[in-house]
């Protein structure tokens, strides 16, 4: 019997992953609004308008509904549990969706069960007249809305200068995911100290440090299970990503207490029936760890990693899950021992001239095995347009690649960008491809340092 899920925020990348998974229940995947029609193009869209639309396409289905699923972040991963409720199928609540998704509520909720990894927090509204005085917090720190994606308007704050500057930034667009955020808001019960922190707010975080990774896992009928645990670098003297690795080369006594402390905290706010990843940064030097933030959904940032490495994508779990089912993910059944992706950025703003074609990404893929590569601009992009880019950086392609070790990663990063036409106007040197080919060599190996 054909099992109909929808996919929210279809694309392209993921629906080719979504068609590899094992198969041998009668899946047929149908999509569920576009990725642009989930994300917007230069703004959030309505949150209650997306229900709409959704609901407009669920209605108009002549066949069995039997899961709905998402891969994305804010909206997608919040509109799941609004419509599986509606349609009586499988998901997390939407209340236990949020006290991973409300920055200070999941805050508030680590910090009752987790106290010793859960780094100093306060809430702020940065429309308040008296908002930087009102920060009880000792420079440095970072500023965050409570709900923010790829740390858009996330800022490392050292002085006053720094914080009236993200505030302006920060009043000047927090707009754009805290109308929809509130929307959201309203179809959940939260306690008074929650409604009070609302979409328009900011959440103050101590800063942490360290080795960062994730925990990915996921819950089944009252179980957790990590399924997988990620490392993650970023470039050489900054906050943006380089790269993430899989699987992690972490001490084993230290992912083991990862995967426990990740067990309590999803156990404690009743996540139940569906997957997630929480990031950590791990002190080298102490031994201890604090946990970043926790993602109710799976990464796809992971998945080509988990195909790479397991056999297949995360998205297999997803889609278990979704159908009431207890996931069948088998690990290291994959062609590669260990696999990453890796992030090309340019961190200037400029206005795209060139990207590669169809034919010359094929070529690419072709020439070195176990590559493959996604172009995140156009011929025409300026740089600034992009939504839900970090703070300081704009993402220009991700490349995936899978290896026998992290040396050999390294070497094919370098043939792929050494042969990758991606060009900017008026730029000179392929300042892009100077910071990924400098960050590739700067790499600790971590292997190396747990020896």
């Amino acid at each position: 019997m054909v099992q109909n899920i929808f996919v929210l925020g279809a694309d392209d990348f993921n629906c080719k992953l979504l068609d590899e998974i094992h198969d041998d229940r009668g899946y047929e995947f149908h999509s569920l609004l576009t990725f642009d029609e989930v994300k917007g193009v230069d703004k959030y869209p309505s949150f209650n308008g997306l229900i709409e639309q959704a609901e407009s396409v669920l209605g108009h289905f002549e066949g069995r509904i039997d899961a709905i699923v998402g891969y994305w972040d804010f909206p997608v991963n919040s509109m799941v549990p609004v419509l599986c409720e509606k349609h009586n199928l499988v998901s997390p609540s939407l209340e236990s969706e949020l006290k991973c998704d409300h920055k200070y509520w999941s805050r508030c909720e680590q910090k009752k069960v987790i106290p010793g990894h859960t780094p100093a927090f306060e809430s702020l509204d940065p429309f308040a007249e008296d908002a930087a005085e009102k920060i009880q917090m000792a420079f440095p720190f970072w500023i965050k809305p409570v709900k923010s994606t790829d740390s858009f308007l996330a800022f490392r704050v050292n002085n006053r200068q720094d914080l009236d500057e993200a505030l302006r930034k920060i009043r000047d667009k927090i707009d754009y995911i805290g109308a929809p955020f509130n929307e959201l808001l309203g179809h959940a019960t939260l306690p008074d100290y929650v409604r009070e922190v609302e979409g328009h707010h900011c959440i103050i975080e101590e800063m942490i440090s360290g080795h960062q990774c994730t925990v990915e896992g996921h819950a089944y009928e009252g179980e957790i299970i990590s399924h997988g645990i990620i490392d993650s670098f970023n470039y050489p003297g900054g906050s943006s990503f380089f790269r993430y690795e899989y699987p992690s080369q972490l001490p084993q006594e230290i992912k083991d207490a990862m995967v426990e402390t990740s067990r309590t905290i999803m156990s404690h706010i009743g996540f139940d029936n569906g997957a997630f990843n929480i990031e950590y940064f791990y002190d080298m030097n102490t031994g201890d760890y604090q946990l970043l933030e926790i993602n109710p959904r799976i990464s796809q940032s992971h998945s080509e990693m988990f195909q790479f490495v397991d056999g297949t994508s995360n998205h297999q779990i997803m889609v278990d899950l979704a159908l009431g089912n207890k996931p069948d993910f088998k690990a290291r059944a994959g062609r590669f021992a260990c696999a990453a992706k890796f992030y090309l950025r340019r961190f200037e703003d400029g206005k795209v001239s060139h990207v590669p074609g169809a034919d010359e990404l094929d070529r690419l893929r072709n020439s070195i095995p176990g590559v493959d590569i996604d172009i995140n601009i156009e011929k025409g992009t300026q740089l600034s347009a992009l939504i839900e880019q970090d703070s300081y950086s704009f993402d220009l392609a991700n490349i995936y690649i899978g290896a026998g070790d992290t040396r050999e990663l390294l070497e094919k990063f370098r043939k792929v960008v050494e042969a990758l036409p991606i060009e900017i106007e008026g730029e000179v040197s392929r300042e892009w491809k100077q910071a990924a080919l400098r960050a590739s060599y700067e790499m600790v190996f971590l292997g190396d340092v747990f020896k």
